[in-house]
């Protein structure tokens, strides 16, 4: 049994977080001692690990507490994990493609101004204009 600062040090996440996981039931509650403090296990490290990472690559805390469920279940199937990990894939691929899109049409409005001392500014006007 680990402290949480060791459980913090371990996973790369502060203390507020992995007790916020903890009050929301994302990870299963660390049993007290006597003292009060929560202690921790290995367990506890491969369920905040996990969350953690999958956060990283996109998903959202819901979607973290089914990707850990799948991770414990016994008669999960990979397709299961699989076919969240590509509607994820699906969902970035959206918002790259927004991304692109809002590039261009900043680049566009961009290269309009002249960036000089005119009150003039194509930007703002580009901003305002109906399509």
């Amino acid at each position: 049994m680990i402290n949480i600062s060791e459980v913090a040090e371990k996973t790369g996440l502060t203390a507020k977080t992995i007790r916020f996981y903890e009050a929301k039931g994302v990870i299963s509650p660390a049993p007290r001692g006597a003292n009060g403090y929560r202690y921790y296990n290995q367990n506890h490290i491969a369920e905040l690990l996990l969350i953690k990472r999958s956060r990283m690559i996109g998903f959202s805390l819901d979607e973290c507490q089914e990707l850990l469920a799948l991770s414990t279940d016994t008669g999960r199937q990979s397709r299961d994990v699989k076919e969240k990990a590509q509607q994820k894939l699906k969902e970035i691929d959206n918002k790259i493609n927004e991304l692109l899109q809002m590039k261009k049409t900043l680049e566009a409005l961009t290269a309009k101004c002249p960036g000089d001392k005119t009150a003039k500014c194509p930007i703002l006007e580009g901003l305002i204009q109906q399509e």
